[in-house]
């Protein structure tokens, strides 16, 4: 870890720091600086101290001892009484990694009235279920899910926190790594689990040009987010297995200053994700009015309609309909790319569907790499003759 330290001897007293301080994190006591709370460690003020009075000190923590670190802890995301469906994925990716070792699988709950959620998981081959139910996690409030999440953490000592992806968890995934001072790795699309208990965390980097593979070698926990729809949701057993443990933390702890005054249900919307079918348009598209055909060959083949990065980013469709790293992630039983190029950000969003079908008129375009049935030709002469067909066949 680093922090700033003042080097009396040198100090002039002069309150440069003080000034240049963009968080205010420096007081001036006794005509010398003191970091307080709000200190982020930028730096700022060791650059600018005309006496190098101030130093950033870096101290490297001891390595950890692993063997105190087992299991695999999954946080069950829950809300309106139902469980988040990338909760299921991850226990199921967590089952997976755990068994050549020997670890056992855990899920974390909170929130107000989840029992019905608790029960639910025990279907689904955990060991054991922790639930944090208070009237005061009836809504998510980042620092009071956070430090239920730790007190558990804390307690089960876990090797690996899985955590989904979603808007909360990537609120609470962070703030959790910080407290424990560990690694965290966003969006992984691959997950594999050394002998020594290292997790390998694979995701594109570098704008996708590579797959990186992440460790998190020498603290715990180690963390990781997954998007929904990026690993397999396990099998529901009719059999429950897995104890409920009930946990609770002082009401001081879970009070905050913040408080829900209302809330506004929003109505609910279809999302790419759930397709079973879909028909992407992408770059090769020329004119934003072109994808008039995309959508009518996703209504004729009873799916919905999807783009690329690069249409969101001239505007012709919303992130919603976007399919990549800065999208939506996909698996639907078909797919049909229509002058996509297949960039790794892409790819690696919806290489896991059951049929692909690619329509693109460079051979060596990369969307082949991943795609069933490969179809090198014109889109505007592909996806026009689909829609004939499907209409005669409809005649």
């Amino acid at each position: 870890m680093a922090k700033i330290a003042v080097l009396e001897r040198k100090c002039t007293g002069c309150g440069l720091c003080q000034t240049v301080c963009p968080f205010g994190a420096i007081d001036m006591e006794n005509g010398r600086p003191q970091m307080n709370a709000a200190c982020r460690v930028c730096g700022i003020c060791v650059k600018n101290c005309p006496a190098q009075a101030i130093v950033k000190l870096e101290t490297r923590a001891a390595d950890v001892d692993k063997s105190q670190w087992k299991d695999i802890l999954v946080y069950a995301e829950a809300s309106g009484g139902r469980l988040h469906p990338v909760g299921l994925e991850l226990i199921g990716k967590a089952r997976e990694l755990a068994a050549p070792l020997g670890f056992k699988v855990k899920a974390v709950l909170v929130g107000q009235g989840v029992d019905p959620c608790a029960e639910e998981l025990r279907h689904y081959g955990v060991s054991e279920i922790a639930v944090y139910d208070d009237p005061q996690l009836g809504y998510f409030r980042a620092d009071a899910y956070a430090a239920c999440v730790e007190d558990y953490i804390r307690h089960a000592k876990p090797s690996v926190v899985l955590v989904g992806a979603t808007s909360l968890g990537r609120s609470l995934a962070p703030r959790l790594s910080t407290r424990f001072h560990t690694g965290l790795t966003a969006d992984c699309t691959r997950l594999e689990l050394r002998e020594n208990t290292d997790l390998v965390q694979i995701r594109p980097a570098f704008g996708g040009n590579i797959m990186a593979q992440i460790v998190t070698a020498n603290t715990r926990p180690q963390f990781a987010t997954v998007r929904y729809r990026v690993m397999d949701s396990p099998a529901r057993s009719e059999e429950a297995s897995g104890g409920i443990v009930r946990r609770a933390l002082p009401r001081a702890v879970l009070t905050s200053r913040a408080s829900c005054v209302s809330v506004t249900p929003l109505p609910p919307r279809k999302s790419i994700s759930d397709a079973e079918i879909l028909v992407v348009g992408g770059r090769g598209l020329v004119k934003e009015s072109d994808l008039e055909m995309i959508r009518q060959l996703a209504a004729l083949l009873g799916g919905d309609w999807a783009v690329s990065r690069p249409l969101v980013e001239k505007g012709w469709a919303t992130n919603e309909r976007q399919i990549g790293l800065s999208g939506r992630t996909v698996r639907p039983r078909l797919i049909i790319t229509c002058g996509v190029s297949g960039a790794i950000q892409f790819a690696s969003c919806m290489k896991d569907s059951e049929r692909i079908i690619s329509i693109n008129s460079d051979r060596r375009a990369p969307i082949f790499d991943v795609a069933h049935i490969a179809i090198v030709d014109d889109l505007y002469k592909v996806v026009p003759e689909l829609i004939n067909r499907l209409k005669e066949a409809r005649a």
